[in-house]
């Protein structure tokens, strides 16, 4: 297909506007429409004001941005866009509103003006069903805010022209963002990938296991993430988050790994929508987030004896350096003795199943997070089981902290905190790349820059991790709980049987 130089925007919003400012600072002619005029000229204004602020910090030239906002011509109809080569919207997500407006374009627009839909959830194919040319039709999704976010999906529909997509990956490089390929699938590639953290999140506290603060830090702290699930939904908002959850889980079919929660449910209804509300997982006071202060670190127990449980090679391994390093020299006998800490590191069991597999003795049982390592500074997450007694809680939580690391004590759960989240992070992505909806490299891409997941997206962390560590967390996960959302995706479970990597593309 032909150069893209002339684009129309329908919708003059956060992400009209954005796609605006990247499309004009490339040297691309902007026609932006918007059935409220006054949002069009409000659009440019912020824009005008946008570029001032680079100026002023000398990212921008004064003549550069002068002619930038040139570029960007106010239309007061759709018939002001048939000049447009492509044809953007970023209107309502309402599948009747988007499929009127495509077939008002296409008697306005040209026979080979590609038309593209930003929608981040309605089904691309649906939307061209309504096209006399739904070979021109495809998914151009950007996400907020559109100039910081280099990241964008294009989603070819059933019928979209192969052509189409290959211009607009071309466009995007053109604008300076990094564009992934993904089939016309519910969520496409982010917003589906973004399941295993929110949903697993909200069903672990669901559980009370922890509260959302300590789940948070956990996901921080631990597992490397730079928000935690709540933080998270807070800043993008239940009005927001909760539809998607509840959408995606339907056009799946109810699948078990997308199934929302009722937290959302129950706070979305209350108000309770996050920052912009100021509450929602947490209160905000003056825009700043108000968290809980952590719990004193207990007092050490004198002469306190070890014994780590051999029943995981990598566990026990990793557990026993980590209390030597401590100064505790850990117990070597096959049973624990009756005056040690019992210490089991399970990799998705809980400690409930552990203590009655193995006849442990249930006071002096505790579980200890192994899989994302224990170094100095980096969170450590101690598991009791109901029977566990307080007096050997605290010994091991003042043992895990006597080098001034955090330490997070939570419920009995099965994958502790981090390790169901990632586990279930990877495994959807994993299920992504079964289904060929993208290729492996996309997915790791549009996740690390869509997100800013850790370890290069989620099937490099996966793998970073250990792919047989994450299939054996889901699997207990799946055994303990009997539940259908942790059962392992075929890549994962294919890729680990046979010794290959996680990134390794199907044949």
């Amino acid at each position: 297909m032909k150069d893209i130089n002339v684009i129309g925007i329908v919708g003059a919003g956060a992400m009209g506007r954005g796609i605006a400012q990247i499309a004009a600072q490339a040297g691309l002619e902007v026609r932006l429409y918007d059935v409220n005029a006054q949002a069009v000229q409000a659009a440019r204004d912020a824009l005008a004001q946008t570029w001032d602020k680079l100026v002023a910090k000398g990212k921008m030239q004064p003549e550069v941005v002068q002619a930038a906002l040139a570029r960007i011509q106010a239309c007061t109809a759709l018939q002001d866009l048939a000049p447009a080569q492509l044809v953007i919207e970023a209107i309502v997500e309402r599948l009747d509103i988007k499929r009127e407006l495509f077939k008002q374009l296409e008697q306005i627009v040209a026979e080979d003006c590609i038309l593209a839909s930003n929608t981040s959830s309605l089904p691309i194919t649906a939307i061209a069903a309504g096209c006399e040319r739904p070979q021109r039709v495809v998914g151009y999704h950007f996400f907020n805010p559109v100039p910081l976010m280099k990241v964008v999906e294009v989603i070819d529909g059933l019928r979209s022209d192969p052509a189409v997509g290959d211009a607009l990956m071309a466009l995007s490089q053109k604008m300076g963002h990094t564009a992934v390929r993904a089939k016309d699938m519910p969520g496409f590639i982010v917003n589906h990938a973004g399941r295993g953290m929110n949903i697993e999140g909200l069903k672990t506290a669901q559980e009370t296991v922890a509260p959302f603060h300590v789940i948070d830090a956990i996901m921080r702290e631990q597992a490397g993430f730079r928000m935690g699930p709540f933080e998270l939904l807070d800043l993008t908002a239940l009005d927001v988050s909760h539809p998607v959850m509840e959408s995606i889980y339907e056009q799946f079919y109810d699948e078990p790994r997308f199934r929302p929660s009722p937290i959302t449910a129950v706070r979305f209804a209350g108000g309770l929508l996050g920052r912009k509300t100021g509450e929602g997982f947490y209160r905000y006071v003056d825009g700043k987030q108000e968290v809980p202060a952590s719990a004193a670190v207990p007092s050490a127990l004198d002469g306190l004896k070890v014994w780590v449980a051999p029943y995981h090679a990598v566990g026990h391994a990793r557990a026993k350096a980590l209390f030597e390093s401590l100064g505790v020299q850990c117990v070597a006998a096959e049973q624990a003795p009756d005056d040690a800490l019992i210490v089991v590191t399970p990799f998705g069991e809980d400690t409930a199943t552990l203590i009655s597999r193995h006849s442990l003795d249930g006071a002096r049982t505790v579980a200890l997070d192994t899989l994302f390592g224990l170094e100095q500074g980096k969170r450590r997450v101690l598991m009791c089981a109901l029977s566990t007694e307080d007096k050997w809680r605290d010994a091991a939580h003042a043992l895990l902290a006597s080098d001034d690391t955090p330490v997070s004590v939570i419920a009995d759960s099965a994958g502790f905190v981090a390790q169901r989240i990632v586990a279930n992070i990877v495994n959807v992505a994993s299920d992504i790349a079964q289904q060929n909806i993208a290729t492996a490299k996309d997915i790791d891409l549009a996740v690390k820059l869509g997100l800013g997941y850790p370890g290069g997206g989620p099937l490099s962390l996966g793998q970073a991790l250990g792919a047989d560590l994450v299939l054996e967390v889901l699997r207990n996960m799946h055994a303990v709980t009997g539940d259908m959302r942790y059962r392992a995706s075929l890549w994962l479970q294919r890729r680990v049987q046979l010794g290959l990597p996680l990134q390794t593309e199907a044949r």
